[in-house]
């Protein structure tokens, strides 16, 4: 009797951590648009003048800077460049969201960016989302979870016993 509460409350767990998934990664995914947007805009200005003067050229307009006397240019540069750098990065998170949802859910779970992946976990909320896709990691993980902690206690039940079970005596009484 223990040992099916014990399967019911891991699959429970499992389900409930599991449902958490899609969230997660639309939260992410929201949170990686967002901040790409705003690098865009950052870069606005930049991009115009660039276009004006260097054909679009935003790395001739940062050397161009650089070459400068003037020590508010040289400041400039290395502003505009760590803007590019950082938009650079947020481009290539964003085109890694832009695949399967078994792509876009691993890169999450595995290789999101560490600024971006405190950020939206800081802010992460809860939730119990009812769409398929919840639903699917929901039962997934929490089959997963039970069978592996029932496994386990079930090999460490074997190992202690000695690979022998207990005979259990019938009674016809």
């Amino acid at each position: 009797m223990f040992r099916s509460y014990l399967r019911l409350l891991l699959f429970t767990f499992g389900l409930l951590a599991g449902i958490q998934v899609p969230g997660l990664v639309k939260d992410y995914s929201q949170r990686v648009e967002a901040h790409l947007l705003e690098s865009r805009q950052a870069l606005d200005g930049f991009r115009q003048t660039a276009q004006r003067f260097f054909n679009g050229d935003l790395q001739a307009l940062v050397r161009h800077y650089r070459s400068s006397d003037d020590p508010v240019f040289n400041s400039d540069a290395n502003s505009i460049d760590s803007l590019l750098i950082r938009n650079q990065a947020l481009e290539h998170e964003w085109q890694a969201l832009q695949g399967s949802w078994l792509s876009r859910t691993w890169h999450v779970l595995v290789q999101p960016e560490p600024t971006l992946r405190d950020e939206t976990l800081k802010g992460y909320s809860y939730q119990i989302l009812l769409v398929p896709e919840a639903i699917g990691w929901g039962i997934g993980a929490g089959f997963v979870l039970a069978f592996v902690v029932e496994s386990l206690l079930l090999l460490v039940g074997w190992v202690i016993l000695g690979g022998r079970r207990k005979a259990v005596k019938e009674s016809w009484r």
